[in-house]
């Protein structure tokens, strides 16, 4: 009983309500009333602070403010980050072959160099016909490779037949534009994409090469342990640099449109065989 009679007084006690009056200074007249009891007082303060926190949170949510949080950068922004990036590399190659160019037009006119002497300097450069013979060092790594798997069963022999012990994950999700086709040298395939696509290692494999190519725009190169050798061309974004090692299905790179070879947003995709290209459709389900 003691319990019981406590626990009302202290609610009687709660509920229990003060008078808040406001007077005239002058006249003492009661202006205005305000009756309050504890628990009120405490549900009206507990709203209050409700309703501020969800007041600030809109804030937040609705205006730019949240780009000052960590975490909250729009997607938007990140596109303009990523094109600004690649329109300053566009813009210091163009400078630097304006540079290039004034400065062979100068060294003309004072008579520094002989007009037969001047080179153009081009963003586009025909690399069909370049020869590129392999260092001693190349040729006896291939050689030494060669060797050891020359008895490998595990390595897919003909480029006709798939492997059961090869999986190839489809490099981005598109719709092929153009096939393989070694008579026009177009050594792979074109996948049209969404821009900022992610693209898929299709093996497990290191990076050999991650740069850019005038004709091609962002290229990465993946050798493979079996083998094999996947090319990545027309990025917007490489992900990865030399060195890296890279699982099948991770993300390298974001579809683009850089070089000057290319015609939209898509994904150039090369498959090597030692040293031979392939067609990926024989190896990919790209379905």
């Amino acid at each position: 009983m003691k319990g019981i009679s406590k626990d009302m007084a202290f609610w009687k006690k709660m509920r229990f309500k003060y008078k808040l009056s406001f007077l005239n200074e002058n006249t003492l007249e009661e202006v205005f009333a305000l009756r309050l009891s504890r628990l009120s007082g405490l549900l009206t303060l507990a709203v209050f602070v409700v309703f501020l926190i969800t007041l600030t949170a809109i804030v937040i949510i609705k205006t730019p403010i949240r780009n000052y949080l960590p975490g909250y950068l729009d997607s938007e922004i990140r596109q303009e980050m990523i094109d600004n990036a690649l329109r300053t590399d566009s813009l210091q190659q163009q400078l630097f072959i304006q540079s290039k160019y004034l400065q062979n037009v100068t060294a003309i006119l004072r008579g520094d160099m002989k007009v037969d002497q001047v080179r153009q300097v081009d963003s586009v450069k025909d690399n069909s016909n370049v020869n590129l013979e392999k260092s001693k060092q190349t040729a006896d790594f291939v050689r030494n490779y060669e060797e050891e798997e020359k008895y490998n069963l595990n390595v897919v022999q003909t480029s006709s037949l798939r492997s059961d012990n090869a999986f190839f994950y489809r490099p981005v999700k598109g719709l092929i534009s153009s096939s393989f086709n070694l008579k026009e040298k177009h050594y792979g395939i074109d996948i049209a994409a969404k821009p900022q696509e992610s693209v898929l290692a299709t093996m497990k494999g290191t990076v050999i090469y991650a740069g850019f190519d005038a004709n091609f725009g962002y290229v990465i190169h993946i050798q493979h342990s079996n083998g094999f050798l996947s090319v990545y061309k027309h990025n917007a974004l490489l992900l990865k640099e030399e060195g890296d090692e890279v699982f099948g299905g991770e993300v390298i790179a974001l579809v683009g449109s850089t070089g000057n070879l290319s015609t939209g947003d898509h994904l150039h995709f090369e498959l090597w065989y030692k040293g031979k290209a392939v067609d990926p459709i024989e190896y990919i389900n790209f379905n």
